[in-house]
């Protein structure tokens, strides 16, 4: 076999698909590959630049090809699309991964270490249990509607109703059986979203980067936890606006003849990231409409009053997102703007 200089692979649950080019350029290497043979043929195979698309599984290669002495890419799918020819199928894929990561311009997701997936695995398992507890809740409130009990809004309000429920003797008692199957599973939820945020709490405190970031208003120990565990080389961003961008907190750019056309924000990168930080920035906005805000910035004060307060949520998350890369790449404290006091927002 010639000398391989590049190895585009295309990852799948049990088949991996090879395209390697030579320093020509020439295709020198198109292989199927099981996944249990993947191990045995790199063993073999000299020092080498192989490529993968970014997913949750290629960090785990990326990490094992180089322990054995290959460098390893891993590339954005929506970056490989362009590259990939008309007939869409492994082999394709795997060129088309091969043609992208040799572009100069190209761009590449650092490979995260395996400590740093498992903490990513809390805001998962989080997640799951908020939609499984909120799904759950709605179903209590909904067959109690039915029996003509209802509560308040707020998710505190469902033990209290439960409680309600256990104590109506006029209930059937299968509604009172299958309502205290609920209360269990409810109580259950509630116990290990607790031990959860219990161990991401601890993370938080022992991470001096999350500690730092904690410090911006309308960032908490989960955005900046998120922050941290999301954002594990920030230098890669040539400013704070690139970093936004890859959040997708900035309008979608759609310019040609010199007009300029922006759209609304791209939603890129990751979904769980931008809408947390929406979520804080929507938080404080709160605040400052209510007349709680005494150290509000003039400038959003201002974009209250002309603007949306879902698009001023946007505006302010950016500046969040600017702030925190600056924050991670010099190591630095927030330092509080100063403001005068009596710009603060009334309504």
């Amino acid at each position: 076999m010639e000398q391989i200089i590049r190895i585009g692979m295309d990852t799948s649950k049990h088949f991996f698909q090879l395209h390697g080019v030579n320093a020509a350029e020439q295709p020198v290497l198109r292989k199927k590959l099981r996944r249990k043979e993947m191990v045995a043929f790199f063993e073999k195979l000299p020092p080498t630049v192989v490529g993968i698309e970014a997913c949750g599984g290629s960090h785990h290669w990326a990490r094992l090809l180089g322990s054995l002495g290959h460098e390893v890419k891993l590339l954005p799918p929506q970056y490989v699309k362009p590259y990939v020819k008309r007939g869409k199928n492994d082999a394709a894929d795997a060129e088309a991964v091969c043609e992208a990561m040799s572009r100069p311009t190209m761009r590449f997701v650092p490979i995260k270490g395996a400590e740093s997936q498992a903490t990513l695995m809390l805001f998962g398992m989080r997640d799951r249990l908020i939609r499984n507890r909120t799904q759950l809740a709605n179903a209590i409130r909904g067959y109690a509607a039915e029996f003509g009990l209802t509560a308040a809004k707020g998710m505190y309000k469902v033990e209290s109703l439960l409680e309600r429920i256990a104590a109506d003797e006029n209930l059937p008692e299968l509604a009172r059986a299958l309502f205290a199957l609920h209360a269990k599973e409810y109580a259950q939820l509630q116990a290990e979203l607790e031990i959860i945020e219990a161990k991401l709490m601890a993370w938080h405190r022992e991470n001096e980067c999350s500690r730092r970031l904690a410090q911006i208003p309308a960032v908490g120990p989960i955005v900046a936890s998120l922050l941290t565990m999301k954002t594990p080389a920030p230098e890669l961003f040539r400013s704070g606006r690139d970093f936004a961008a890859w959040i997708g907190l900035t309008p979608r750019d759609h310019s040609t003849a010199g007009k300029t056309r922006l759209g609304v924000i791209t939603r890129a990168g990751d979904e769980t990231l931008r809408s947390a930080m929406v979520v804080g920035a929507t938080s404080l906005l709160r605040q400052v409409r209510a007349g709680r805000g005494k150290n509000a910035l003039p400038w959003l004060v201002n974009l209250l009053k002309r603007k949306p307060p879902k698009l001023a949520a946007v505006a302010l998350a950016n500046k969040i997102a600017r702030i925190a890369w600056k924050m991670m790449v010099t190591g630095e404290n927030y330092r509080k703007p100063a403001v005068q006091p009596d710009l603060a927002c009334k309504a």
